[in-house]
């Protein structure tokens, strides 16, 4: 809300009388039971924590449709997205639900918002409550949010709720939502292959839709620095692929407003000291092992010289490291106004430190490897803390069994660990030590796994007599199927006070297998099957899995995703939709 001369200014924008073929959308009532058909359910997805909608009652939507809504810069382009949505969208659902659809009625005209706090800033933690309100008369629904991003999370509900030919939205509807975890992201890697930037913003539209609210860009690694950092212009330019594959300070500008209008931030990681080979290009003085085959011939797996091809990590003990490395710190806390900066420090491979010279020396001398990383971190958290940013460091750096350093180098207040490895165990052992932690565990939320392996000449794979399928050819196989997702609980195996420190999760999709050609089918829906359950949750109000329940309910809003320009992947043939519980894997009674 901007105060002028102690006025409120409204912004109002209007939907020009349009012509609409006859649609209806399904909704989800979630106070009947999860065997309810999909054709008289309220479906909004994420499903909302309260819906109470006694009859299933509509009325038509006005042609000349308004919302008035406090003046906010970011809410603004929102409305006239949604607006547009609302006379453009159509859809019509894959099964039609009964709905009684007044005629006596008046049209409804206005979709009033009303913010309580407009100038909270979109950071972690921000208030996202929203309630909607649309009576059975009159012609004004109710939105009212505490922020301008809860009101974007009101907008979206809203905009499942219209159907129809005139359009027409539930009445007698009150909604109240809030999510149970502030922190729900998609990680994506464009290093490994490039994605261009408007394969990121369809991400991030698609992340808005399904109430998701962290874009983690993991923009960096060994195999290429597509980031134009100003400072250091030669790591790009050295670094990336080519040419057209370097995102320029006005691509993150771009980015970063875009995720700021759908309430999405976006979350920068620049991986180090490990995953740095592509800034050899650039200076080779400063990376150990780099252009080295990754497993030389003869090793066991304990001498690699990185996990998997594309090697080089930043060598601690060189004071150059830490004089680029700093550059591209403080170039990214600008170009990134979020308040988190991810750090990396995963993956440290033994081999590849012990392969540069300098290091050999450090070692012969009494030095170990852990050392080495500690005075990485102590040479560089500190520097990043001084920009008022939040450290968040993927787990191996407290959790590795071989380098990692003590969690004296680690000050809890400041810094966040995010899992991937063992499952719930390390969410655990990360808690128990006193840390926030962001889940995004392979066993459950790595969108690449199963995918097969990238390696050439690999022999594994020859076995004309079948039998072992190799686990989906990818070390963590199998494929995770949306059900996996879903099933998933973050704070499994937690105490209350434990689980209080779990921010939310991520999903991840690793890019060795993976460029803009299957970036939609890879992500979705299988990722609105984890915005649901940190959204609100995955059971019923029982307290029983609804993930039986969600079936229709994903299918449809997959249905819808597709419809709106995201090449969902299918969970099911159109049979089982049409033909609901024939698709089951046991008979409801």
């Amino acid at each position: 809300m901007r105060i002028c001369g102690g006025k409120r200014l409204m912004f109002q924008v209007s939907v020009p009388p349009i012509s609409i073929f006859a649609t209806i959308i399904c909704l989800t009532l979630p106070f009947l039971p999860p065997i309810l058909s999909l054709q008289s359910a309220v479906n909004v997805w994420p499903k909302p924590r309260l819906v109470s909608w006694p009859k299933p009652l509509a009325r038509s939507l006005s042609t000349n449709f308004t919302i008035n809504s406090p003046y906010h810069q970011n809410l603004q382009p929102a409305i006239i997205r949604y607006l547009r949505l609302f006379r453009t969208e159509h859809h019509h659902p894959l099964i039609t639900p009964s709905v009684n659809v007044s005629t006596s009625s008046p049209h409804l005209q206005t979709l009033s918002i009303d913010i309580s706090d407009p100038a909270a800033p979109l950071q972690h933690g921000v208030n996202e409550t929203y309630s909607l309100s649309i009576s059975e008369e009159g012609e004004t629904a109710n939105l009212t949010a505490e922020t301008a991003w809860g009101a974007m999370r009101g907008l979206e509900t809203f905009s499942q709720l219209v159907w129809g030919n005139p359009s027409v939205v539930p009445v007698g509807l009150y909604i109240w939502d809030a999510p149970l975890f502030a922190h729900r992201g998609v990680m994506l890697d464009t290093s490994r292959n490039y994605y261009g930037v408007e394969d990121i913003l369809r991400t991030i539209e698609a992340m808005s839709a399904n109430k998701l609210n962290v874009f983690h860009w993991h923009v960096t690694d060994s195999h290429s620095f597509p980031l134009m950092v100003p400072s250091e212009p030669e790591l790009a330019a050295k670094g990336a692929y080519g040419p057209d594959m370097i995102y320029s300070p006005s691509d993150v500008a771009k980015i970063v407003q875009f995720g700021l209008e759908h309430g999405v931030r976006v979350l920068p990681e620049i991986d180090s000291p490990g995953h740095t080979g592509s800034w050899a290009e650039a200076y080779p003085e400063i990376v150990a092992c780099a252009n080295m085959f990754w497993l030389p011939a003869g090793s066991d797996w304990g001498d690699r010289l990185a996990s998997e091809p594309g090697t080089g990590h930043l060598n601690p003990l060189n004071p150059k490291t830490y004089q680029v490395l700093k550059n591209v710190i403080r170039d990214v806390s600008i170009l990134f106004p979020e308040t988190f900066y991810h750090g990396g420090a995963d993956e440290i491979v033994p081999g590849c430190w012990k392969a540069d010279p300098t290091i050999q020396s450090f070692i012969a001398n009494g030095g170990t490897l852990s050392q080495l990383l500690e005075t990485f971190v102590n040479s560089t958290l500190p520097y990043i803390l001084s920009l008022n940013r939040t450290v968040v460091y993927w787990e191996d750096v407290l959790l590795d069994g071989i380098v990692k350093v003590d969690s004296s180098f680690l000050p809890k207040e400041h810094t966040i660990l995010q899992t991937w490895n063992s499952g719930t165990s390390n969410t655990k052992m990360i808690v128990e030590a006193g840390y926030r932690a962001i889940v995004s565990s392979s066993d459950f939320y790595y969108l690449d796994c199963g995918h097969g392996d990238f390696l050439g000449n690999d022999s594994q794979y020859d076995q004309q007599a079948g039998g072992e399928s190799l686990n989906g050819g990818s070390w963590c196989g199998p494929f995770k199927t949306w059900q996996t997702i879903y099933d998933h609980d973050i704070t499994y195996g937690l105490s209350e006070d434990e689980a209080k420190l779990v921010l939310g999760g991520e999903v991840a999709l690793w890019s060795e297998q993976a460029d803009p050609t299957v970036l939609d089918a890879r992500i979705w829906p299988r990722t609105s099957a984890m915005a649901e359950t940190l959204w609100s949750g995955n059971r019923d109000e029982y307290g029983k899995k609804r993930s039986a329940e969600a079936t229709d309910r994903l299918n449809e809003w997959r249905y819808r995703m597709v419809s709106r320009g995201v090449k969902a992947e299918p969970i099911q043939p159109l049979w089982c939709v049409r033909n609901p519980g024939m698709c089951n894997a046991v008979e409801s009674s």
